[in-house]
């Protein structure tokens, strides 16, 4: 990979183009993006570090590798409008829905793809970067860009039939997480503690806990029990969430968005 080059620059691009940079994967001055609103464009490009250009066809014949960040609706008009200027490129889409056999339906060049779903903690270098493996990337490159990614936090592959499921727990688990916290501070605030104090002690232990599970890899049913004492204060909230059915609740949000 020579130069990588955005078609788009939302918050997700601008979280992955900031973290490659901070990283030191790629340097600065080999990301360039291209997005409709030019004055937005160049404030971002200021801030963050690439080079911004005035059209996606100046954007692909400067760059080897494109990321596809653009709105999914906006894709079928971009391949159109770039027509046989993705010949012989690597494309990176990162937009919802846009895997490797809905590309192979429209996609007319002889293209190399590559479906990654990514998640809002990269904006933070603690994403999940879910890689389809059907993909015509070659050898080399497929490993250039997972160490890339690996820069805004964990890849893992996932078939074709598994990357609907992986991105609803990593893409929407987000929101999930953020009602946790949010309703957990309810709580410390009703019992005398500042929203502000209360929303960082409580993140502060939700990343805690989750480093704990990844660092050990130990069962989630494991870690729970080794704070629930005999008749101690933990047992007494579990048995509180078991009863109004948090765990079925956890489950009973993937199917509402898995069965929609």
């Amino acid at each position: 990979m020579k130069n990588l080059g955005f078609i788009g620059m939302g918050n997700m691009a601008q979280a992955l183009a900031a973290g490659f940079i901070k990283s030191n994967a790629i340097p600065r001055e080999n990301i360039f993006a291209f997005a409709p609103n030019q004055e937005k464009l160049a404030k971002n490009a200021a801030l963050i570090g690439f080079t911004p250009m005035q059209s996606v066809t100046e954007l692909a014949g400067r760059c080897d590798t494109l990321i596809m960040a653009c709105k999914p609706y906006q894709i079928e008009s971009v391949l159109t409008e770039l027509g046989a200027a993705l010949d012989g490129k690597n494309l990176i889409s990162i937009a919802a829905g846009w895997d490797f056999a809905k590309y192979q339906t429209v996609l007319k060049t002889d293209t190399a793809l590559q479906f990654i779903m990514p998640n809002t903690p990269a904006m933070v270098g603690e994403g999940v970067l879910l890689f389809e493996e059907k993909n015509t990337l070659s050898p080399e490159d497929r490993e250039q860009v997972k160490k890339l990614f690996a820069a805004v936090g964990l890849v893992q592959e996932l078939p074709s039939s598994l990357m609907g499921i992986g991105g609803t727990v990593t893409g929407c688990g987000p929101a999930f997480v953020d009602l946790f916290i949010e309703a957990y501070g309810d709580a410390a605030v009703k019992y005398g503690l500042k929203r502000a104090d209360a929303y960082r002690l409580i993140s502060q232990m939700v990343l805690g806990s989750a480093k704990l599970q990844l660092a050990t890899a130990t069962h989630p049913g494991v870690l729970k029990d080794n704070v629930c004492s005999p008749a101690g204060t933990t047992i007494c909230g579990v048995t509180a969430l078991e009863e109004q059915g948090f765990r079925n609740a956890c489950i009973k949000s993937v199917d509402a968005i898995m069965n929609r």
